[in-house]
């Protein structure tokens, strides 16, 4: 499982180090795709393979399935860490989630997510504003 949020910082050569447990735990095998809310995801290939196929299951006839396959899919590539343990940000997904010098990494469950430092501190405000609403709605489902 992947836990907490550091700020570290993209080199000119694009390159992202990240912490070194989170570097242990996603093994040599990685996925960086387009994640949700103009963020990144990394994911080791076991969790990233599990997704996948729970994506291969969706209904093709519905158009919410096909962007999200999308969305999720044409932006996947494996990447490798460097000596330093750095892994290199492609272009178009920088531009993507909008990556400047200084951004967030944070281990949500079974992913971590690349944030824009700035575009995280927007989010992090507003969750924190709706969170009685959302733990209200959560509990709704017994959460």
């Amino acid at each position: 499982m992947f836990l907490g949020e550091y700020q570290y910082n993209i080199d000119e050569k694009k390159r992202l180090a990240l912490p070194a447990h989170f570097r242990r735990k996603l093994g040599k095998k990685i996925i960086i795709t387009r994640g949700l809310d103009s963020c990144l995801f990394l994911f080791p290939l076991k969790e990233w393979n599990l997704l996948v196929k729970k994506i291969s299951k969706l209904p093709l006839a519905k158009s919410d399935a096909r962007g999200f396959a999308r969305l999720m899919l044409t932006g996947a590539m494996e990447v490798d860490f460097d000596n330093l343990g750095r892994i290199l940000i492609p272009d178009f997904l920088k531009e993507y989630a909008s990556l400047q010098k200084r951004v967030i990494v944070a281990g949500v469950f079974n992913r971590i997510e690349i944030w824009d430092e700035e575009k995280w501190k927007e989010y992090k405000l507003k969750a924190e504003k709706e969170a009685g609403d959302i733990a209200e709605r959560l509990s709704e489902i017994g959460i």
